[in-house]
Parts: structure tokens; C-alpha cells; sequence
């Protein structure tokens, strides 16, 4: 493996230490939904091993196919990744996100009921900051990339609550449209009831009619 190769693993393995992890099995999909606001680049980071290191830990074959679709379940990206890589995607619309992460491989259905751990984060907005630096920058540049990073980050809070304020505008609306309904549920029960009400009254009294007993 090459030092680029390496120093990639190991930064994946600092961006996934307390990220979320599941397991997966042969072929077997498995996803997660994320609340995501409209045009919110989104970046993940993952690692599959397995559970116990073994021949399979090492096989070249050992991959992740990463599916991601839409509020309306279109697809935004489907693409083939390793057993440790990084994916990056940019919403159009607010909602629910559905992320797929499927094993790619059957070579290692030798083993019996082998199953992988998946280590994953997702992350939202832009995070340009590199944590280590290069020493021949000199201050000003260090500063513009944490200023853009403090402007990516505002932009990204801007945009969390411009999410949650539509949210609130739809429950908002369906709350109202659910009292107005109830309202007029009512309003036509009581209606039935004081129609039967009379009617009774009206057949009772033409009942003491006919038996002349008024």
C-alpha cells in the first residue's frame, strides 16, 4: 500500500472513531435516514472490516457499493467504493435522505456466516480546515481557511433553520387543517342529532294522535 494509501486509512480511522457502526452480511443492504436541508453538501467517511481479523480482512475484493437517494426516493448517487473510502453528495431538495450501503463481494461466502462491521460518519457542509497543516503556510493563509471555514459553518446553521422553519410551517399548517376538520365533524354530528331528536318527537306525537290519546 502506498503512503498516500496509508495516510488515508489513518485519517479515515481518526474521522470514524466515534462515528456510528453497524454489521452487514453477504450481499446485504442496509440504510440510514438523515435530515438534510436543500443544497447541503453532504460527505461520509467509512470503513468495513470484519469482525475478526482473518484472510478475509485482507481481500482485494472486500468493497462497499454506496446508494443514495432524494426525499422522493430518486437516486442522487450509486457508486462502488472499497473497503475504505469517502463519498460526497449535494441535496436539491429538504427531507429525509436514505443512505444504502450494500457488500459488493461474495468471495468471501467461504466463510460461514461471516459477518462485516461497517464504521460510518456523515457529515454536513464544508470542512476545508486540514488538521495537520503544512508548516510552509504562512499566517495569513491559515487564517483565510479558518474564516472560510467560520463562514461555511454559519451558512450551514443558516440552513438548519431555514429546515426547521418550513417543518414548523407544514406541521403548522396540517395542525390547523386537522382542528378545522374536527370542527366540522362536530358541527355535523350535532346536526344529525337534533334531525333524529325532531323527527322522534314529530313520530311520537303523531303516534298519540292516531291513538287519540292527546
Amino acid at each position: 500500500m502506498s503512503l498516500r494509501g496509508i495516510g488515508f486509512l489513518f485519517q479515515c480511522y481518526l474521522v470514524l472513531a466515534a462515528a456510528m457502526y453497524f454489521d452487514l452480511g453477504e450481499q446485504e443492504q442496509k440504510c440510514i435516514i438523515e435530515e438534510i436541508p436543500e443544497d447541503m453538501l453532504v460527505t461520509g467517511y467509512f470503513l468495513l472490516e470484519p469482525w475478526e481479523m482473518n484472510a478475509l480482512s485482507h481481500s482485494p475484493h472486500l468493497g462497499v457499493t454506496v446508494t443514495v437517494r432524494d426525499p422522493n426516493h430518486e437516486v442522487l448517487m450509486s457508486k462502488r467504493y472499497g473497503k475504505f473510502s469517502k463519498f460526497t453528495f449535494t441535496s436539491h431538495a429538504s427531507g429525509q435522505h436514505y443512505l444504502c450501503f450494500q457488500t459488493n463481494s461474495t468471495r468471501f461466502s467461504v466463510f460461514a456466516g461471516e459477518r462485516l462491521k461497517l464504521h460510518l460518519d456523515v457529515q454536513m457542509g464544508e470542512h476545508s480546515i486540514d488538521p495537520v497543516p503544512d508548516k510552509t503556510k504562512n499566517n495569513m493563509k491559515n487564517l483565510e481557511n479558518s474564516l472560510r471555514h467560520l463562514i461555511d459553518q454559519m451558512i450551514f446553521i443558516t440552513r438548519q433553520q431555514e429546515y426547521q422553519r418550513e417543518k414548523e410551517e407544514v406541521f403548522r399548517q396540517i395542525g390547523e387543517n386537522t382542528n378545522s376538520k374536527v370542527l366540522w365533524w362536530a358541527m355535523v354530528q350535532t346536526s344529525v342529532l337534533l334531525t333524529v331528536g325532531f323527527w322522534q318527537m314529530k313520530r311520537l306525537k303523531d303516534f298519540f294522535i292516531a291513538k287519540k290519546l292527546v
